[in-house]
This record gives C-alpha cells, structure tokens and sequence, in this order.
C-alpha cells in the first residue's frame, strides 16, 4: 500500500484520471496534472473503459505520467480478455516501467455477455500473480456500501475476500460520504483475514447531478441530508461548490484521524476541489 511518501512529508494521496477523449481533453489533462502534481502522490491511475475500450488512451496517459517523474497505476480491465492478450498487456505495461495495477472485472459494455476467459477480478488478480510474481503491485476495488450487481452484502464481501486471497496488495474503495460504511466493511474483512491495507476513494463534490449520476452508477449512497441540502441549492453552482468542499473535508478529516492508510481522489481531470481540500487537511 501507499506506506509512506517517499517524495515528500505529509499524509499519503493517490489520484486518478481518466483517458480524454480529444486533444483539448489531454491539455486540460495536462494541465491539471502539474497542479496536482504539488500534492506529491504517491502514484496516478488511470482509468480503463469498458471491454478495453480505451486501452490506447489508459496506456497513453500512463506513459506521460512516467515520462513526467510520477509512478504511474494503470487500471487493468478483464472483461472480453483472454489470457493471450492479458499476458501482452502486462508486458507492455513492464516494458514502460509500471509497477502498480489496478485489477478490476470492468464495467459490462451494453449488449454484452459475460465473453472473455476472465468472469470476476479474482481470476485476474491470480493470473498477474501466476505470470508475474511480485512485479506489480496489484489494487483491487471495494465497495463499503455493496457493488451494485452483487447478488447480497455477504456475496459482495467474499468476493473481495477472495481478491484478497488471490494475491491482491492493497485496495481502494468506490465513493462513499458516509464513514461508519467504511469502517463497517473493514471490519468485516479483517474478520475474514482480508487484512491488506483499504484506501478510502475520495469523489470531490463538484456538481449535483454528476454526484447523484456517479452514485446511482456505482452503488454509492448519499446521504439524505447531503441530497436535501444540494436539492435546496438548485442551480447555485457556486454554494454546492463550497458545500461540497466543507463535506469532502470533514469526511478526509474524520478518516484520517480514525488511522486511513492514505486517500485516493477521483479528480475527473480536475485540479481545484482535490487542492483545495488538501491545502485545507494541510496535506
């Protein structure tokens, strides 16, 4: 896990970004990068669309992260894989110098089956290790409020634990806003021998409609005082902005006092919220 900061003092960040799909998007991209950059993270990742969709665009970033000083994370998708074209992605990924995965089923595109030889994380968190040994530092996802196509919260928790057990380093979380979903799910996977480091996903709140998008999307809940308070702002983006920032604030606060191992913000290619909200941690 992010054990420390090697690049500077501080408490432990990661970041993650998604491939732009235009040229402007890779500027702006850029960009926010540098800002971020101040922060000293411990690594980026860069996200992977569904069924590799955007592969070319993931490896892209993760190359300019390296080339600009940064450890770099790439998401590792395994949806419509086989292990043929897993294995030559993880030696291209070696090839460029990444030393950290995040593996993850992916996201079913839509009008498609279960195809591919890999059906859960696990499978592919096994195969990296069985091919690779310890070169890469493999991330899982976990989810405190319950992954939304899980069949019930016990179903979801093995899941993770077999993540886990099949070779997984550490793991970051989907959003949540609300702590004790947290500390709930860690508890439950300690008590199951999952005891690898849980990295809390941080989502700035930046707009109303994107938060209750990303939420319904990943299982995620608001709740009902955040949803309450955001509906009373209707389109006053400037008072959702400052609410958001005061909420996400005392969210890091109260998790890093209770002893996170790190914090791993979803930026959305956005520099402003994650710096604002550090500065304010005195991160």
């Amino acid at each position: 896990m992010t054990a420390g900061n090697a690049q500077g003092t501080g408490f432990p960040v990661s970041l993650e970004f998604f491939p732009p799909k235009t040229p402007e998007g890779v500027e702006k991209l850029r960009a926010a990068r540098q800002q971020l950059y101040a922060l000293k993270p411990d690594f980026c990742s860069v996200t992977y669309g569904a069924g590799g969709s955007t592969q070319e665009g993931t490896f892209g970033a993760v190359r300019e992260i390296l080339a600009e000083g940064m450890s770099a994370a790439s998401h590792f998708s395994c949806i419509g894989a086989t292990r043929e074209s897993v294995r030559e992605q993880l030696a291209t990924l070696k090839a460029m110098g990444v030393k950290r995965l995040v593996a993850l089923r992916g996201d079913l595109p839509s009008g498609y089956g279960s195809g591919g030889e890999f059906h859960y994380a696990s499978d592919l968190v096994a195969f990296i290790r069985a091919e690779t040994g310890r070169d890469f530092h493999i991330e899982v996802a976990a989810y405190p409020e319950v992954h939304p196509q899980a069949k019930s919260p016990d179903a979801d928790l093995q899941a993770y634990v077999t993540k886990v057990r099949a070779g997984a380093d550490s793991a970051i979380t989907q959003l949540f806003y609300n702590s004790d979903a947290y500390f709930r799910f860690v508890e439950d996977a300690e008590r199951f021998g999952a005891n690898v480091p849980v990295v809390p996903g941080i989502m700035p709140i930046g707009s109303s409609t994107q938060l209750m998008r990303f939420a319904d999307a990943s299982g995620a809940e608001i709740p009902r005082w955040i949803r309450l308070r955001l509906q009373a702002f209707g389109d006053d983006t400037a008072s959702i902005k400052a609410f958001g920032l005061d909420v996400v604030t005392d969210l890091c606060d109260r998790l890093r006092t209770a002893g996170v191992p790190a914090l791993h913000f979803y930026t959305m290619n956005q520099s402003t919220a994650t710096l604002e909200i550090c500065r304010r941690l005195g991160i």
